[in-house]
């Protein structure tokens, strides 16, 4: 019988071989790996000798690593490249997989096995060092949470409901890609598209042209905002791209109010089963925040504010309308535009005068890269010898300070209809000293493809995602972790967001700018009156920016902490539930809609931030308490990169991860830098 290609691990790092993977290949080896897994914990449960670190702890983490290599190669194909046959395997595999994770966390023998080893651990028998106790209170913590003390019928009942959510969660993705697809806006009129630039028109004459279509088309990002809708100055236009954009999944065929409905009621129900008040609470117990009332007073203390500073901004937004419409009045498809305009006029700046200094390759290598170098002594060498998932990628190897191979990071710039919308960074191999693993890693941007022979030249706000993402990379890469589970970014959702926030200052550095912006074709840097100002217009529309992030949080919460008898039993209520909830938390600015309503909200109903969208405002109190140590200690320096590594980039969730934060902090993080930072103080 001819080996599963997918485990194979000849390629270097053990990368897998993805030109030799097929569909049918990634759905064996999730059935086998699974099947595998419970075999080896199997043994584990019935091992009949006194329980030990190492045949306990150890052979838990050795165990399951077909499921691990197919799983996290699958969602990384999935998400970037995906085909109908790998959407297929989706929703056939993800309520197998709840399935299979059930089968372990009610486990009650494998349960029994923890406690006998924390009994014995106490009691002096066996030692366990930091790592090794931390991850026995967890696992502990995570059976108990998980209901293996619940009665059996009420651990079938559980077991239903996490397969249905798990098939929800999974028909998600597809239908909002589709729809995504879908909304595009058509336009056979150049006239109509004055204000957007060569490379913009270029990019909707491509997409046109890929479906078919003579034109132009204006596809629609996952967002509520649209980056067109800063240059558009055709007034209906606008109107057209924003109302096709926050129209997405409210009806047709890729209407997602059905799922939606559903998911909000049955992670209710398995809340409640499970002891807790609701969905929102059983995730916070998880986290760093721990409590709902934690998560709601950080919210109530910064969503009035914003909402003020928001409107001060609609009253000068208006007054700059009305010198070219005089009886106009101001709409949520004006609002873009205009703050552009104000912007430009008040700093001297535009975004499109600063994207001819911004060419993606050299951002990456001179300005990402280069900090990395800066901050941690690490290296990268492109491997042309290795290939991703697709042609598009690129493969850096990472050198550290030594000289020594540490990891690699596969980047993937483009945006393509088969790739969800946003960025992000995944884990193909996750770093282990107990299996010998080093990290391989990814960055996904969707940054519009140029013209042939052109250069890839980005926005401000392109500049400062590639160095976030680039931050969970650092994540990934500097991990150094004996069990797998605890490596890299395996930490509590509120605290993932913390080192990739904490990496965008990096892109402001002044030195580094220098470096990086420099112009595509005569390389000269940004002038450094522009960069003085880019400086100074940092927190301008902190009102607008606020608002819709934290609407997104609350809107998030409301559908997570309302009782069951209250959320909607129909697809028709989602709406008008969305607009009572906003309203009852004082954020429902028609102006701001939330920057993802609910038919969108791809972060909350395909299930990796469910209740959890709160976390980039809890990892940003930890971000700007960060960033203020670095400024306060000197900047990029070798000296504060090597302490932040040590003490916590390098420690995933192999301890309490706040305990990691204060082993690098001295303290707890102070709320203050976060409010000074968005104007809330």
């Amino acid at each position: 019988m001819t080996p599963n290609p997918v485990a194979s691990t000849s390629l270097p790092y053990t990368l897998h071989d993805f030109a030799r993977i097929s569909a049918a290949d990634w759905r064996a080896a999730l059935l086998d790996g699974m099947a595998e897994q419970l075999a080896e914990l199997d043994a584990v449960a019935t091992d009949a000798s006194p329980p030990t670190p190492e045949n306990v702890l150890d052979a838990w983490e050795r165990s399951g690593q077909l499921l691990n290599r197919a799983a996290m190669g699958f969602w990384t194909l999935k998400d970037a490249d995906t085909t109908p046959a790998l959407d297929a395997i989706e929703e056939e595999v993800s309520p197998k997989l709840a399935a299979h994770h059930d089968a372990i966390m009610l486990d009650g023998r494998l349960y029994d096995r923890l406690v006998a080893l924390d009994e014995r651990a106490k009691a002096g028998e066996v030692t366990l060092d930091e790592q090794a106790g931390w991850l026995l209170s967890e696992k502990l913590r995570d059976f108990r949470r998980l209901g293996v003390n619940l009665p059996a019928s009420e651990q079938a009942t559980l077991r239903e409901l996490n397969e249905r959510i798990a098939t929800l969660e999974a028909r998600w993705n597809p239908v909002v890609v589709a729809g995504r697809n879908g909304a595009a806006v058509h336009i056979a009129d150049p006239a109509l598209l004055a204000g957007l630039t060569p490379e913009d028109l270029h990019a909707a004459k491509e997409a046109a042209s890929r479906r078919g279509l003579s034109g132009w088309l204006l596809e629609v990002v996952n967002t509520t905002g649209q980056p067109l809708l800063d240059k558009l100055e055709n007034r209906d236009v606008r109107r057209r791209l924003y109302q096709a954009s926050v129209g997405r999944g409210l009806s047709g065929e890729h209407d997602t109010r059905p799922l939606v409905v559903e998911l909000a009621r049955l992670r209710t129900q398995r809340a409640h089963l499970l002891g807790f008040a609701h969905h929102a609470e059983f995730v916070a117990s998880d986290g760093c925040a721990k409590t709902t009332e934690a998560v709601n007073e950080i919210l109530h203390r910064v969503a009035g504010p914003a909402v003020r500073n928001a409107e001060l901004e609609a009253a000068e937004l208006q007054e700059a309308l009305s010198k070219d419409h005089p009886d106009a009045t101001l709409e949520p498809w004006d609002w873009q535009f205009y703050a552009e305009r104000v912007r430009s006029a008040r700093f001297s700046l535009d975004d499109e005068v600063l994207r001819p200094y911004l060419d993606f390759e050299r951002v990456l290598v001179d300005g990402v890269f280069a900090a990395a170098t800066g901050l941690y002594g690490i290296t990268f060498v492109r491997r042309e010898d290795l290939v991703g998932y697709t042609d598009e990628c690129r493969v850096f190897e990472v050198h550290d300070a030594d000289g020594e191979p540490m990891a690699l990071v596969v980047v993937d710039p483009y945006a393509r209809p088969s790739k969800q919308g946003g960025a992000w960074m995944t884990s193909l191999v996750d770093q282990s000293e107990l299996l010998g693993l080093l990290p391989v890693v990814t960055n996904n941007c969707n940054l519009v493809r140029p013209a042939p022979g052109t250069p890839t030249l980005m926005s401000w706000t392109n500049v400062i995602t590639l160095f976030h993402e680039f931050g969970h990379d650092l994540h990934g890469v500097l991990s150094k972790v004996r069990y797998p589970s605890r490596s890299g970014t395996a930490t509590p959702r509120d605290f993932v967001e913390y080192p990739s926030q904490v990496n965008e200052m990096w892109a402001w550095d002044p030195a580094l700018l220098r470096s990086y912006a420099r112009h595509h074709e005569t390389g000269e840097p940004v002038p450094q009156e522009w960069v003085d100002t880019l400086q100074a217009a940092r927190h301008a529309g902190e009102g607008y920016a606020g608002t819709e992030i934290f609407g997104a949080m609350i809107l998030d919460q409301v559908w997570h902490q309302t009782p069951l008898e209250e959320l909607p039993t129909s697809p028709d209520e989602v709406e008008d539930f969305e607009k009572r909830g906003l309203a009852s938390w004082g954020i429902d600015v028609a102006l701001v809609p939330p920057r993802y309503r609910t038919a969108y909200f791809s972060h909350t109903w395909s299930g990796s931030y469910s209740a959890g969208y709160y976390s980039y405002l809890w990892s940003e109190v930890m971000d700007a308490d960060t960033v203020a140590w670095f400024l306060e200690n000197g900047g990029m320096t070798r000296a504060n990169g090597d302490h932040f590594r040590k003490t916590l980039l390098s420690r995933g969730s192999s301890v309490d991860v706040m305990e990691s934060y204060r082993r690098f902090r001295g303290a707890d993080p102070d709320v203050r830098h976060v409010l000074e930072r968005r104007g809330l103080a």
